[in-house]
């Protein structure tokens, strides 16, 4: 065999200095791909509530002692993740992970039992009323809210867990800066700061007219399961009304119902009492004109044949988003 000529090694060459370029092209390709896709999920203000109750979790069990058994948190996430992935089965909806994960970081953050199963049983009445609850193409409750209420009502195997979160004035503005960040990315701000402004105007009003320090009424504004409670529950967009004036008059009513159930009747769970009762009522108050159907950013789900179902039998869907971002019914 002969000696590699000059041609055969400038063959060689030109085929490596190709192959180069083609390997960086594809890389470059790939990252443009990667980067897309990472934007993509970034869009949707989900991921950073996951991500801020993940976080608020792993403070409670590192820096709080919250005694949750791991056995607890996997019944919970797993019952919720099941219970989505069948439900969507069921109504032919896509699967949305996120909004089980959320539900269930919800429910393991505020309750609390001595076994796991009624825990499980509390995430599966949670995703189930999002998908068999329904009214005007949206469920009616908060989802982690209507399992907790529930439980709470029908049995005696479940607690709440305001007392471990504290008074700390700087846990309190850690919840809230988090959640300032999430509702703002979701169009919600508006709901936590006017429930929080009405709820703290009458218990301090209240302390007023009996004569308290105020230092009463402003120790128990910075407990932090009311400001986790303000951020991350009453705020849902799915269960808020899609209309600023709307929504003013439901941040105020469930306010109102918040302080007389806490303060009149002495309800320890009143805060989710009164977000169920209103909640049921937002049907009734959700019809603004101008209101655009809130939906998540990039979520595939309005695509499934049951959107595309609702579409046809009740007509275009108000948007209060571009029509590219039409998003699904059972997040």
């Amino acid at each position: 065999m002969g000696e590699p000529t000059n041609i055969d090694a400038k063959m060689s060459l030109e085929a490596k200095t190709a192959l180069e370029t083609q390997i960086g092209r594809d890389a470059k390709r790939n990252m443009r791909a990667f980067s897309a896709h990472i934007a993509k999920i970034c869009k949707d203000p989900r991921v950073f509530q996951i991500a801020a109750l993940f976080s608020l979790l792993l403070f409670g069990l590192s820096a709080r002692a919250f005694e949750i058994p791991l056995a607890h948190i996997a019944a919970i996430a797993g019952a919720a993740v099941t219970t989505q992935w069948i439900c969507a089965y069921l109504v032919k909806a896509p699967f949305e992970a996120r909004s089980a994960l959320i539900t269930s970081l919800s429910l393991t953050l505020l309750l609390r039992a001595n076994e796991a199963w009624p825990l499980a049983l509390a995430a599966i009445i949670a995703i189930g009323s999002k998908f068999f609850l329904r009214a005007d193409g949206k469920h009616i409750f908060n989802p982690a809210n209507a399992g907790i209420v529930a439980l709470l009502l029908a049995t005696d195997w479940v607690w709440t867990t305001p007392g471990q979160w504290g008074t700390a004035l700087w846990l309190a503005a850690i919840i809230a800066g988090a959640g300032l960040f999430v509702t703002s990315r979701a169009a919600r701000l508006d709901v936590p700061l006017l429930f929080l402004g009405s709820f703290a105007a009458l218990i301090i009003m209240r302390a007023l007219w009996l004569g308290d320090p105020l230092e009463i009424p402003l120790l128990r504004l910075q407990n932090g399961a009311l400001i986790l409670f303000a951020f991350f529950m009453i705020s849902d967009p799915k269960t808020t009304p899609d209309g600023p004036r709307a929504r003013i008059a439901f941040s105020l009513a469930a306010a109102l119902l918040a302080y007389v159930l806490s303060y009149h009747l002495h309800l320890t769970d009143g805060l989710f009492y009164a977000l169920a009762i209103t909640t049921a009522l937002r049907p009734f108050i959700d019809h603004a004109p101008a209101a655009g159907r809130y939906v998540w950013p990039g979520s595939s789900a309005s695509k499934s044949p049951y959107f595309q179902k609702l579409k046809d039998t009740q007509g275009p869907m108000r948007h209060s988003m571009p029509a590219t971002h039409q998003k699904e019914r059972f997040s």
